[in-house]
Order: structure tokens, then C-alpha cells, then sequence
């Protein structure tokens, strides 16, 4: 999914107090193609053109399937995880969880809580009524320091609590699909993924920015434990 139009770059004017950092990151945010399209479409954030990408690419959204969205604010992904299901107010189909809080999303139940507590899988599994999921997706990243191995660690520690949920959780053929960052720890865990699933396959969607080392993983055909 790529646009035909790119909209004349625009350039910040100094303003004192912001650092070279925000006006970095502004200035990105004003020129990127992704983050208008998003405004005008609707949604709430350039991911949710990553998450239908993978989906254009691996066809996992199906009518019917539940869905469960880890670190779901500001609400993209779980927004086009409703449109695609089809999940309604008295259906509702997708289930997501933040630390951050999310405005609602007809069609979606959106709780507040820190996924890393001991109490967030159990609410979960509470939300999903007794339901196994069809899908769980995660597009949850840690806090960083800057300092590229620790990062790494937090990044590999969060998403390995991911999987652990997601294998608890997933229907037999189910999918799950995760933000990944290169670093050189992963290798073991994508391991672990290949002996659980049928096929696990990598994929950058083109929403992803370039200078990112994000890339995501997804793995179908849950075999079950």
C-alpha cells in the first residue's frame, strides 16, 4: 500500500525551548505520507497501515476470527482488526490492552493495565469470556535508554511475555504476529516460534521508516501444546 501523491515538505520554524530531537521528530511527522493518509482516513496513527500491510501480505484477518491486540494505544491496529473481522458492539471480537490509555473503539473491548503485571493475563483471558484467540498481536516495544544492548534485552524480554501468552491463549491454527528489533538475541526465541507454528515468516511493511530496525514476525498455524 503506497500513495501516489507526496505532499510538499513542509519546514518547521524554530521555536525556543524545543530540542533538536522534537524538531526532528516533527518535522518527520509533517512530511510523512503515512501519517496524513492516516488522518484522513481515520486512524489513529501510521501502524495501522503496517498492520494492514502484513495482513495484505499473510491474509490472517478472516470475518468471524477473535482477536487479541497487546499494547494496542493508540488504537490502529485494533481499529482495522475490527473492520477486518467484523467485530460489533454486541460481538465484540477484538480484545486490546495498554499501559497508556485509548479512546474506545466501537466494536472493541479496550482495558488500561500494565501487560508486564501479574494480573494482565488473567484479564485477558477474562475479556476473551472462555473464547480461545485466533489471533494475537503485539506491537508493544519497552521504554529505551539508548544504550543498544540493554534496549535490545527489555525489547526481547517483552516480547518473549508475549509469546508466552499468546501459546496459553491461541486456538489451534492460530496467528501471531510481533514487532521484532535485529540485535543478535532473537535468533533463539524465533527458534522456539518455528517448533510451535507452522510457518513463521519475517516481513517490513512499507509503513515501517527505513532508519527503523523494526520488523515484524509471523508465525501461523499454531500447533498447540
Amino acid at each position: 500500500m503506497q500513495f501516489n501523491s507526496r505532499p510538499l515538505k513542509t519546514h518547521l520554524k524554530k521555536v525556543r525551548g524545543r530540542s533538536a530531537s522534537s524538531s526532528k521528530w516533527l518535522q518527520r511527522q509533517l512530511n510523512d505520507p503515512y501519517v496524513a493518509e492516516a488522518h484522513r482516513q481515520g486512524y489513529r496513527g501510521r501502524a495501522a497501515f503496517k498492520i494492514m500491510q502484513l495482513d495484505s501480505q499473510f491474509h490472517f484477518f478472516k470475518p468471524g476470527k477473535r482477536v487479541v491486540d497487546l499494547g494496542c494505544a493508540p488504537g490502529g491496529w485494533s481499529q482495522v482488526a475490527v473492520q477486518k473481522v467484523k467485530s460489533t458492539p454486541e460481538n465484540p471480537l477484538v480484545i486490546g490492552m495498554d499501559l497508556l490509555p485509548a479512546d474506545p473503539i466501537s466494536g472493541a473491548i479496550l482495558t488500561q493495565m500494565d501487560f508486564t503485571s501479574d494480573k494482565a493475563p488473567e484479564k485477558l483471558r477474562d475479556l476473551l469470556g472462555g473464547h480461545k484467540a485466533d489471533i494475537v498481536m503485539s506491537d508493544m516495544a519497552a521504554n529505551t535508554t539508548g544504550i543498544h544492548n540493554i534496549d535490545h534485552l527489555r525489547i526481547m524480554g517483552l516480547l518473549e511475555m508475549a509469546y508466552d501468552f499468546a501459546v496459553q491463549v491461541l486456538a489451534p491454527d492460530g496467528v501471531f504476529i510481533a514487532k521484532i528489533f535485529q540485535g543478535g538475541t532473537e535468533n533463539q526465541f524465533l527458534a522456539q516460534m518455528k517448533r510451535d507454528f507452522t510457518t513463521v515468516k519475517h516481513a517490513k511493511p512499507d509503513a515501517s521508516r527505513k532508519d527503523s530496525s523494526e520488523f515484524y514476525v509471523v508465525a501461523t498455524g499454531f500447533k498447540g501444546r
